[in-house]
């Protein structure tokens, strides 16, 4: 029987190249209509130094990377390459740089119920394109609740420790595994692609990987 083709991806909810990522991998899957594809996300910290509660991003620029005037041009660029996938940079309304554990919880508990997708693109326009604050328990509930979870138990659960040490270990074997950045995918346990590169690149790993497991015998 067939199986569908693995794609890991590791990335964080802060990482705008990730949103980019993200939108590429679905535009190249469109492209292979006949493919079928499970994604599985994992979790990765851009920075896991960062308060629970966050901090304000003005003060998350400055101690990261000095005066904000040298972030302009990479603004300015990714505005214009989020664009035709339909992603809407809006860099000034991000008022504070969240923790993304929480974040990643939800994640999980959506890839649990089969339907991560539309709660990692929910967190990923509520950040990038809001300015929302991925550190408040609320923002996080709705996001959970565009993959369908249950709003009441996304409550009790932010609030507790569920799963909290589990997301830091999956975030710490993708670092002990050599990733040191992200967007990262790798495709049916065998190609990996490392960054946000273009569609094309992308459809080359697929089909690479796609080549591989179909020479592999199947069970029936």
């Amino acid at each position: 029987m067939n199986t569908a083709l693995t794609i890991d991806v590791v990335s964080d909810v802060v990482c705008p190249w990730c949103y980019v990522g993200k939108r590429r991998l679905e535009e190249a899957l469109a492209q292979r209509p006949e493919l079928q594809s499970a994604v599985i996300w994992h979790p990765f910290f851009l920075d896991g130094r960062i308060p629970r509660g966050g901090i304000l991003r003005t003060e998350y620029i400055s101690k990261k990377f000095g005066i904000e005037g040298r972030l302009t041009p990479m603004h300015e660029r990714l505005v214009g390459v989020g664009a035709p996938l339909g992603i809407n940079f809006a860099f000034h309304r991000i008022e504070r740089q969240p923790n993304t554990l929480d974040a990643h919880r939800v994640i999980g508990w959506a890839q649990e119920a089969g339907n991560a997708a539309p709660v990692t693109d929910r967190l990923f326009k509520m950040f990038f394109s809001e300015g929302r604050d991925l550190s408040d328990p609320e923002t996080l509930v709705e996001a959970g609740a565009a993959g369908g979870l249950d709003v009441d138990q996304l409550r009790k659960d932010l609030a507790s420790d569920r799963d909290a040490d589990l997301i830091g270990r999956q975030a710490a074997a993708a670092s002990s595994a050599g990733v040191s950045g992200v967007p990262f995918f790798v495709f049916g346990k065998k190609v990996s692609v490392a960054g946000a590169h273009e569609i094309d690149v992308l459809l080359k790993a697929i089909d690479h990987a796609a080549a591989s497991e179909a020479d592999l015998p199947r069970a029936t």
